[in-house]
């Protein structure tokens, strides 16, 4: 049978951090972890839309335990404050849900500086984990997982010399770019994992084809051009709900039997039952995930050391 929301274990007692949970697959990724008993921290951006989410879920579930914290991730300064609010409130933190994201912006910086995609969709992300690395650590057996898509095949390697495509930039370019951080990072996080010798486990998903308000709105800003356009009308005719297409996320973070480093994706690709699917690319994977970890540190300032974040928890 086809794994669902209702294959959830039981997780009272747990928190778990959804980021981009106002809306879309993060929506229903925090709906679904809030019905199976955890505390939820909806971590989003948008304070209005944020607060319609929370109102959503305590209707659907009337027991269910939620929190807030804003989280802009085009901002460092804001996902520190971020992550120590949720460090100061919980000694652990079970689930991480890297969710949130941008596709095929108009060329533009986050706060810092960096381009809006890689900025958001990882480096935002980056941060965030390391940051709450300590309480990740402190949880019996944490999962973190982050969103990436098919979109990261389109992506040529990172370059060191110009991770922000300043020279030549291009909306769909710099998406499939951030979209193959995601998944290099996911890989990367569980080696770090691994050599640690912690039970934090890191997976990666991506939602297939899936009818959200991420396509409508890459079209809006106006960086996507037609392709934006028909992938958000073949999404409206075949595409899959938000619901349908946070499942691979949702059994990444909860199905007891899934593993360190597997990538949980619809059985077709852009549809389907949410199953693992087979880590692919693997010629140049250790290169991409070392030059990977080099930028990442370098643009952030910020280091991603599972071993120091093990001693300090």
């Amino acid at each position: 049978m086809a794994w669902t929301e209702k294959d959830i274990p039981d997780l009272s007692g747990r928190t778990a951090v959804v980021t981009g949970a106002n809306g879309g697959l993060g929506f229903q990724t925090a709906l679904a972890l809030a019905g199976a008993g955890a505390h939820v921290v909806l971590a989003a951006r948008d304070a209005s839309k944020t607060a319609v989410a929370e109102a959503r879920i305590g209707e659907r579930y009337p027991a269910a335990s939620l929190e807030v914290v804003p989280l802009d991730l085009g901002d460092l300064s804001v996902v520190a404050a971020a992550a120590q609010k949720i460090l100061g409130g919980h000694e652990r933190v079970d689930i991480l849900v890297n969710n949130a994201g941008v596709m095929a912006m108009p060329q533009r910086t986050t706060v810092d500086g960096f381009e809006m995609q890689l900025g958001v969709d990882h480096l935002g992300h980056w941060a965030f984990t390391a940051h709450l690395l300590p309480a990740l650590l402190r949880a019996p057996s944490a999962r973190v997982v982050t969103v990436t898509s098919t979109a990261r095949f389109m992506g040529r390697p990172l370059d060191p010399a110009d991770p922000h495509m300043r020279r030549k930039y291009r909306a769909w370019g710099a998406y499939a770019q951030a979209k193959m951080a995601n998944y290099h990072f996911g890989l990367g996080l569980q080696q770090q994992f691994s050599r640690a010798g912690v039970a934090a486990k890191s997976l990666i998903a991506h939602p297939g084809l899936s009818n959200t308000d991420l396509q409508a709105r890459s079209v809006r800003e106006g960086g996507a051009g037609w392709v934006g356009a028909f992938f958000e009308a073949v999404v409206g005719r075949a595409g899959m709900t938000p619901l349908e297409g946070g499942r691979p996320q949702l059994r990444a973070a909860t199905d007891p039997r899934a593993r360190g480093g597997e990538l949980y994706a619809p059985r077709f690709g852009s549809n389907g039952p949410a199953v693992r699917r087979p880590i692919l690319r693997r010629f140049d994977l250790q290169k991409q995930i070392d030059v990977l970890w080099q930028v990442s540190e370098r643009e952030t300032g910020i280091p991603l050391d599972v071993t120091g974040a093990d001693s300090a928890a």
